[in-house]
């Protein structure tokens, strides 16, 4: 028998409709859906396995719990693209504006790379939740045939390769700025240098 996917109607195997809702059933369709394990690699989509290793540690098929785990890539690569790269919008917009306040504030350097290690340590498990709600929501809609899962797979999860050439882009101009402070002697323990204020040129000589 053939199961319809968008309303569960039982049809003959040689049906080409389904005989309550019409829908129609391609070749694709009476083929094996994704398997949970090829929906979590096609989701996640480079490094699969990599971060499949890593989210065994958060126990993989039973209640999730949080494990100390490290991520390089996002430590290294400014945090806030790492999140972009990964499509987790949420966290790369706190990845930001977080820093951004936190060194304004403070007038410490030093506070960017508070964040970073922030993001170091709980990246793999943030990352877990986003790839597990995300296949859990492909898994509940009533897909018509595998060619239409595997293309939601893509839209939803995946990477954004755009991502890297604008990592690269900030990375050079955050070292040339730093460069710049350097040569003007204004690099002191971290600190960020002084705001001058310069005076009016049309201030009368007192």
């Amino acid at each position: 028998m053939k199961v319809c996917a968008k309303c569960e109607q039982q049809n003959p195997d040689d049906a080409n409709f389904c005989g309550q809702c019409g829908a129609p059933f391609s070749s694709e369709s009476a083929r094996e859906f994704l398997a949970d394990d090829e929906l979590w690699r096609a989701f996640i989509g480079p490094r699969a396995d990599r971060y499949l290793g890593q989210f065994k540690k958060f126990n993989f098929t039973g209640p999730p719990r949080f494990n100390l785990t490290w991520n390089w890539p996002v430590f290294l690569f400014i945090p806030f693209l790492w999140f972009l790269y990964r499509k987790m919008y949420l966290y790369a917009f706190v990845y930001a504006v977080g820093p951004a306040v936190s060194t304004f504030v403070t007038q410490d350097l030093t506070a960017g790379v508070v964040w970073s290690v922030m993001a170091g340590v709980s990246a793999n498990y943030v990352y877990y939740w986003h790839v597990r709600e995300g296949v859990e929501e492909i898994k509940r809609k009533p897909w018509l045939d595998r060619a239409a899962q595997e293309a939601a797979l893509a839209e939803a999860g995946g990477v954004q390769p755009y991502v890297i050439g604008v990592g690269i882009v900030l990375y050079a101009l955050f070292f040339a700025s730093l460069y710049q402070v350097i040569q003007n002697g204004e690099w002191e323990k971290g600190k960020l240098p002084p705001v001058r204020l310069q005076p009016s040129s049309d201030r009368r000589a007192i």
